[in-house]
């Protein structure tokens, strides 16, 4: 069996962390991802409210196993309710990221939870460092959804991993059990994997996006602040999203300036999404999305990326 420093810390089989996506991570997915022997994550968005980060934080917690939450840091000024629900469920890990997030990484601390925040360059992770999180997540611009655009996966992690004295885990493009085993190899304690469980059964995953996923192939994704900028969400310009490219990205990109005056834009937006019209609505994956290729479960993707092991030995790493 693998063993680093979170299979030790958190008791798991397979060192993975199903990564908080809002939207599609729900309390279902995370208990799905525990009790294969990972550690799921709900993923709370923008819009979540204390009653539903407490209703999913209970389903997450159900098997008896370590799960967590991901915030958004950049949310949590106008919303501290979300960080007190948190704090009140007591998730064995919460990733608090984009945005000040000392604040919440001491009270997390003080209430018994690690805490874990991604980084998209060296010096982001030295600052993290500093304020004192337990973990560190080194997320390329292969990730799917929102973080820096500037470094990819394997790049940044030996560049983190020279920075820190961390626990250190990859993110992005990782969805098989080559990248996990490669991820190891250079020294990771282990992936942070999310477009790998949007296929999967326990997803919030609405049909149209899972044929979206299961057609799309490596190249088919853009980044971005497209979507952003049509639904005037609060994000830090230099963390954009990366979804599946669409009509409706292509014919803005570039444009955000405009974009951001166009009224009749955010309202078309909004109704594709009412409507999963997906040329005009998102599909959030990363650059792993070309390795989906059928609906699986998340005890599945657990079990293939648990192979990393077998590799490993027999690389003699």
């Amino acid at each position: 069996m693998l063993r680093t420093w979170l299979t030790e810390t958190f008791g798991l089989d397979v060192p993975v962390v199903g990564a908080p996506m809002a939207g599609v991570g729900s309390g279902r997915l995370a208990a799905a991802v525990s009790s294969a022997g990972g550690l799921g994550m709900v993923g709370a968005g923008g819009a979540a409210t204390a009653d539903w980060i407490a209703q999913q934080a209970a389903v997450a917690a159900a098997p008896g196993r370590p799960w967590g939450v991901g915030l958004m840091a950049w949310v949590l000024p106008d919303h501290p309710e979300q960080l007190d629900a948190v704090v009140a469920a007591r998730p064995a890990l919460v990733s608090v990221s984009f945005g000040p997030y000392a604040d919440a990484v001491r009270r997390l601390q003080d209430s018994g939870i690690r805490v874990a925040t991604q980084v998209g360059t060296a010096q982001e992770a030295v600052q993290a460092q500093d304020t004192g999180v337990d973990l560190v997540v080194a997320r390329g611009a292969e990730g799917g959804g929102h973080g820096r655009n500037d470094v990819g996966t394997l790049a940044l992690l030996q560049a983190v991993l020279e920075e820190v004295d961390l626990p250190v885990v990859a993110a992005g493009g990782i969805g098989t059990a080559r990248g996990l085993a490669a991820a190891l190899a250079a020294g990771a304690a282990g992936a942070w994997v999310g477009t790998a469980f949007l296929t999967c059964r326990e997803a919030e995953t609405t049909p149209a996006a899972l044929a979206r996923l299961l057609e799309a192939s490596e190249a088919d994704t853009a980044y971005g602040r497209v979507f952003d900028v049509a639904q005037r969400l609060g994000w830090p310009p230099e963390y954009g999203g990366r979804a599946l490219r669409n009509a409706f990205f292509d014919r803005w990109e570039g444009r955000e300036d405009e974009l951001v005056r166009n009224d009749a834009a955010a309202a078309e937006l909004a109704e594709g999404r009412r409507r999963q019209d997906l040329d005009v609505g998102y599909v959030y994956a990363g650059q792993g999305v070309g390795l989906l290729r059928h609906e699986r479960t998340a005890a599945e993707v657990l079990a293939d990326l648990a192979g990393a092991e077998d590799l490993l030995r027999g690389w003699g790493a």
